[in-house]
């Protein structure tokens, strides 16, 4: 963590040495000082935490010295202490971005004192926070939190990294439970919004007449009820990420009014008259085709436009052949570390029990299966018998979801099995019993 760094800009050898020594006292902070503004402008590359800064320098003005640092770095801040008391020249200061302005007397050292401390407390909260910040942005590192190795996951891995590249809109689609928060806040802490907020708002679990004061925020007295003025969640990310989730649940009122705040890139609270500017990145997510939510007139052409942005698809864990056990151990190893349990393993039998469902409820039902056989393992091996699924769930099944064509079902199959071994032609041809040169064939033929 980089340390508190005083410097003391100080002309008076005699004052500049008690000032120094006075601050010194603090074990947390580190006083270097100055007599000249030139030797002092000279070390502002070290960038330090807070500068107490004598008005009348023999060589440049106190003003110059404070345009300086603001050009350099507008945080620093800056306590300007004067022989002199006048107030048209402390205003001046403080017009240009001066923290505080103290005259030289007896009690200048305990103020200064009294604002370093104020200023440290600022300034570790905000180390805080950024340590905070790195901590999420590993957690949400997609590699490490989006686990899988199947081709289908290496495509989002790919979409993902152009997401983080800009501020383009993001439409996440995919089954409930393949993770699209997931990747929205990978998104969001990959990218150089990381240090603003992430707000998520689940479109379909807020009543269609408040999702408007949800969002947009109101003041007080907008309605019977409103005694205070409440920010919406657009105000709430500011510089960030906004994430709209189950967009497609939205009503068509509020699509109108959401999609004039996405144009103009503005909003009024409910009930007022100031304009605040939308300065967040969108990402929106539903578990609906709103291609055909637009062609059925639930959801409106010029707002599924204004979403689509780069559109990410993610796979329903079916599809997603061996990552089932990739995540499995995943889930079995993070859940074992928060319980100190010692660390689980997976059977053959136990794999391959696991490889067999289809997971309508995709990652998230698998997280559940997975973290129920823990419990349910009375050793360091996770059996087949310690695996439990839902009524429903049996992947043989699966192909039988909808009707199609023997041709059809034969892609279907010759699919799901190379997803099952990494796309191993040589095997999964000795598995179906089919020569290698068909499945070349149908991948060349972009029939697969």
């Amino acid at each position: 963590m980089k340390p508190f760094t005083v410097f003391i800009v100080e002309d008076d050898p005699f004052y500049g040495e008690m000032l120094k020594y006075h601050i010194s006292l603090n074990p947390d902070y580190i006083v270097e000082k100055f007599e000249t503004g030139k030797e002092f402008l000279n070390s502002l590359y070290k960038n330090p935490s807070v500068v107490s800064l004598d008005y009348s320098l023999p060589d440049i003005s106190g003003l110059e010295v404070l345009k300086k640092i603001q050009e350099f770095n507008p945080d620093i801040p800056v306590i300007i202490v004067s022989g002199q008391e006048d107030v048209s020249t402390a205003v001046t200061l403080l017009k240009h971005g001066a923290y505080d302005y103290f005259v030289k007397d007896d009690d200048t050292r305990d103020r200064i004192w009294n604002v370093l401390k104020n200023i440290k407390a600022k300034f570790d909260l905000e180390k805080q926070i950024d340590v905070l910040q790195e901590e999420i942005g590993k957690k949400y590192k997609f590699g490490d939190s989006i686990k899988g190795n199947s081709s289908q996951i290496k495509d989002v891995f790919k979409l993902i990294e152009k997401a983080i590249q800009t501020n383009i809109t993001v439409s996440i689609t995919g089954e409930t439970g393949t993770g699209k928060e997931l990747v929205a806040k990978a998104i969001h802490y990959n990218s150089k919004r990381s240090k603003y907020p992430f707000v998520a708002i689940n479109v379909s679990a807020i009543p269609g007449e408040l999702i408007e004061s949800e969002m947009f925020g109101y003041e007080k007295g907008a309605f019977t009820g409103a005694t205070t003025r409440k920010l919406g969640k657009f105000e709430e990310a500011g510089k960030g990420t906004i994430f709209l989730d189950e967009i497609g649940d939205m009503n068509q009122d509020m699509q109108v009014k959401l999609l004039r705040v996405l144009q103009e890139k503005e909003l009024t609270r409910i009930g007022g008259h100031h304009v605040v500017k939308v300065e967040s990145r969108l990402i929106v997510a539903t578990n609906r085709n709103l291609e055909e939510e637009v062609q059925n007139g639930n959801f409106r052409q010029d707002l599924y436009y204004r979403l689509l942005g780069l559109p990410i698809f993610l796979p329903p864990l079916r599809e997603r052949g061996n990552d089932v056990l990739v995540l499995a151990k995943h889930f079995a190893d993070n859940f074992c570390k928060e319980n100190n349990l010692p660390t689980k393993t997976f059977s053959g039998a136990a794999q391959d029990k696991l490889l067999t469902y289809s997971y309508p409820g995709n990652v998230r039902e698998l997280k559940a299966i997975t973290e129920l056989a823990v419990v349910m393992c009375n050793s360091d091996t996770i059996d087949e018998t310690d695996i439990s699924f839902s009524s429903g769930g049996k992947r043989g099944n699966f192909l039988m979801d909808e009707e199609d064509t023997l041709k059809g079902y034969t892609r279907k199959i010759i699919r799901a099995y190379l997803d099952k071994y990494d796309n191993n032609i040589i095997k999964v041809a000795k598995k179906l019993d089919v020569g290698k040169s068909t499945i070349y064939r149908m991948l060349k033929n972009n029939e697969l």
